[in-house]
């Protein structure tokens, strides 16, 4: 299976003079931690998605690149998923994601059994974790949150829950990228 890494984001509410996908935490831009995990997954190919609001970002990865007109994530994601060298079942992954690894992204992809999967973890961890909570929705009784990874493919779509870190630290706020921080040691 293939994987986009949408890596077209501001980064406004990290308050930083640069690129999201370039902030680093720890020392490393968040998309090369992300692209490693990938690399070092079952994952075959790697694509980074990137837009006009991140062209330092498009220069910096060591991937093919496909552009968008940088219209919103969804936007971007559709516009990536229509170019010809994108097959579906695709994973799809945030560049906002510094704690996720290889063993995470295979279980992802072990979990795939078909159609679409949306990955989410609860959002009780995010909050004991102490990352901020953008955006829920509920789920067989249970409040979720959007993992930033997931899989798209024809058919039914599934929601995979993770209880898990790697999934579960979205860095959009500083606060965020310092728990990202602490959880790296």
């Amino acid at each position: 299976m293939d994987a986009l890494v949408i890596c077209g984001g501001k980064g406004t509410r990290l308050d930083s003079d640069g690129e999201k996908p370039l902030f680093p935490v720890d020392g490393e831009p968040m998309v090369d931690r992300v692209l490693a995990a990938l690399t070092d997954s079952g994952v075959d190919r790697v694509y980074a998605v990137v837009s006009p609001h991140a062209p330092e970002t498009a220069a910096h990865v060591d991937c093919p690149t496909i552009e968008t007109p940088g219209e919103g994530y969804v936007a971007d994601l559709q516009h990536a998923l229509a170019d010809e060298r994108v097959a579906e079942p695709v994973l799809t992954v945030a560049a906002d994601l510094p704690l996720l690894d290889a063993e995470a992204v295979d279980g992802v992809l072990d979990a795939h059994e078909g159609g679409s999967l949306t990955v989410a973890t609860p959002t009780f961890l995010k909050s004991a974790l102490g990352v901020s909570v953008d955006t829920t929705f509920v789920h067989e009784g249970e409040e979720l949150a959007p993992a930033g990874v997931n899989v798209v493919g024809d058919g039914p779509d599934r929601t995979l829950v993770r209880d898990d870190a790697r999934l579960a630290v979205n860095v959009n706020r500083r606060e965020d990228a310092a728990v990202a921080e602490r959880l790296l040691l």
